[in-house]
């Protein structure tokens, strides 16, 4: 297969800086030039290859939040057709405020966005999220449409404050990806502005299912209950990748690219409701738990500021569910006890964790995902049934 060249870019530490540096990048590959490969780290440029296929626009890296990190080949028309699909859907072309970082695909296709509707896009000072240094770059924006794009722990964060609540009023609409919303959290935020849950990925070339309604062209289907998504925004390939993780990218007889995810769902109503990734479920005794749902009751509780739920390997019960909780700052904590019986009497005594870790930071990746490494081998330090605050058999 013919290759075109990959020209990488570097990216300045200021999120500003990186914007001036990439933006105009970006509105020259969208106008037909080269592909680009941003990056963060110049130590990334030994990994990238010369060429890559014809039609390339970006070659953006996963998270790596459940694995290592894959190259992912975006063609120019697949971000072309997602901006366009994404103004088209949320009311036409506004201004951005940039939170998440440009190496990955959420903070890219805000600028890509941005390009693609001639429109501003504002940093954070500094770069570092916080309450406070949201409302800055909140004021420093223009009075015309506005967007941003953030992820839930960073929506919880300012609705705690009152001035970053007040200024994410003041946002046309905010797209909330990169984990699922919670009902409370959810609530809170529609109180105050228009929000939209985005469900899709580095491979959809983001978000591409809208509160649950695929954008324009975009296509869904399940297969096994596993969800696949086809259309015009779909990567076309990895780079490098081995031959299983390049089978879930296919072509059909019209056409048309699909790309099989890794998360479960189902239909409701015409709607996609994804469940959480295959394993997502914790088998347990043979009793089988979503760790979504567990983490969805963790996070009704008003003295819970984030909470991670997952499985972890035990020669007895298969897999033992576990949480690793981030009370609220200031928050009297009740403690494991408490946090136990409540998920007995939501979700049955199957769903009860039996390894509980209390810290006061949530691990994140650089592109603000959750570091789910991280919190796994927090969880496998402590035995089993005990935490730090509270010790019981």
């Amino acid at each position: 297969m013919p290759g075109i060249p990959l020209r990488p870019v570097v990216l300045p530490a200021q999120p500003a800086h990186a914007v001036d540096v990439l933006l105009p990048e970006i509105e020259k590959m969208q106008a037909g030039g080269d592909a680009i490969a941003p990056v963060a780290d110049p130590a990334q440029l030994r990994h990238l290859p010369d060429t890559v296929p014809e039609g390339t626009g970006v070659v953006l890296s996963t998270s790596g939040s459940t694995g290592a990190p894959k190259r992912t080949a975006l063609p120019r028309t697949a971000l072309l057709a997602s901006a366009e699909a994404t103004l088209n859907r949320l009311g036409g072309p506004g201004d951005w405020l940039l939170c998440l970082p440009l190496g990955f695909v959420a903070g890219f296709q805000v600028l890509s966005r941005a390009a693609a509707g001639g429109n501003r896009v504002t940093t954070l000072d500094g770069g570092r999220f916080d309450a406070a240094a949201f409302v800055a770059a909140a004021r420093r924006m223009g009075a015309g449409r506005r967007y941003t794009a953030l992820v839930p722990t960073q929506i919880r964060r300012l609705l705690a404050d009152a001035e970053a609540r007040a200024e994410l009023a003041r946002f046309d609409m905010v797209m909330v990806g990169g984990a699922p919303l919670d009902r409370g959290t959810a609530a809170r935020l529609g109180e105050i502005t228009r929000h939209v849950s985005t469900y899709g990925m580095t491979e959809t070339g983001g978000g591409c299912v809208y509160d649950g309604v695929p954008l324009d062209g975009v296509r869904v289907r399940l297969v096994d209950d596993i969800v696949h998504i086809g259309g015009p925004t779909v990567a076309s390939t990895y780079l490098g990748a081995a031959e299983a993780e390049q089978s879930r990218f296919s072509v059909d007889a019209d056409g048309v690219r699909w790309f099989r995810t890794s998360d479960r769902g189902r239909w409701d109503d015409g709607r996609l409701v994804p469940l959480g990734r295959t394993d997502d479920l914790i088998n347990t005794g043979g009793v089988k738990i979503s760790a979504g749902a567990v983490e969805e009751v963790l996070l009704g509780l008003d003295w819970v500021d984030s909470a991670v739920v997952m499985g972890l390997p035990d020669p007895e019960w298969g897999e033992l569910v576990s949480a690793h909780v981030v009370p609220r700052a200031g928050a009297a904590t009740p403690g494991a006890t408490a946090l136990r019986e409540l998920v007995r009497d939501r979700l049955g005594r199957a769903a009860i964790p039996k390894r509980i870790v209390f810290r006061d930071d949530l691990p994140l990746l650089p592109n603000s995902k959750i570091d789910r490494s991280t919190v796994r081998a927090r969880l496998s330090e402590i035995p089993y049934a005990t935490t730090a605050q509270d010790k019981e058999g």
